[in-house]
């Protein structure tokens, strides 16, 4: 401080705390379900797992799970949690799909999240609670719309566009 300066103060930002969301989304029903969870270990997606298989489609045979490849995005986090015979009922309940290590973009759920972060995380939540009910109400209202995701990228547009992520395949004479 020298006199006559004005007096300069320091910001300091303050953690209300942190959360990890977990988003399940079926873009074809436009049904999705976010689950607020303190951490984000094997055993928190152990059991939503457990809560997509058994609560959301109790119903159906197989559910396909398409996922990043986060190391706790396996069948090994349900045998972290549950006993043997509970972790392998759950497993055999989901057919099992990663999308590439290099092409995390893919996965629709992250394009979902990205819609949740700007029309309902768009500021500072102060607590758990808020949270969690700023997130059923937006959840409620979007699963109410029917939301689906609008994908535009055919097969044929991602061949052209990714096509220096797919090998070389030599042409044959036939």
């Amino acid at each position: 401080m020298r006199p006559g300066r004005e007096a300069r103060f320091d910001y300091e930002y303050e953690r209300a705390g942190v959360a990890s969301l977990f988003m399940l989304f079926a873009p074809l029903e436009g049904w999705r379900h976010v689950a607020v969870r303190a951490r984000r270990t094997a055993i928190d997606y152990a059991h939503i797992l457990k809560d997509l298989a058994d609560t959301h489609f109790p119903d159906a045979k197989r559910i396909t799970l398409v996922q990043d490849n986060l190391n706790t995005h396996s069948p090994a986090s349900l045998y972290k949690a549950f006993p043997p015979t509970e972790a392998r009922r759950i497993a055999r309940r989901f057919e099992w799909h990663y999308t590439p290590k290099h092409g995390s973009w893919l996965n629709i759920a992250e394009c979902e999240l990205s819609i949740l972060a700007r029309q309902c995380l768009d500021r500072r939540i102060p607590d758990r609670a808020t949270l969690e009910t700023e997130i059923c109400a937006w959840t409620k209202h979007r699963n109410s719309a029917k939301a689906a995701a609008n994908w535009r990228l055919s097969t044929d547009d991602a061949r052209i566009k990714l096509a220096h992520l797919y090998p070389r395949v030599a042409e044959s004479e036939d």
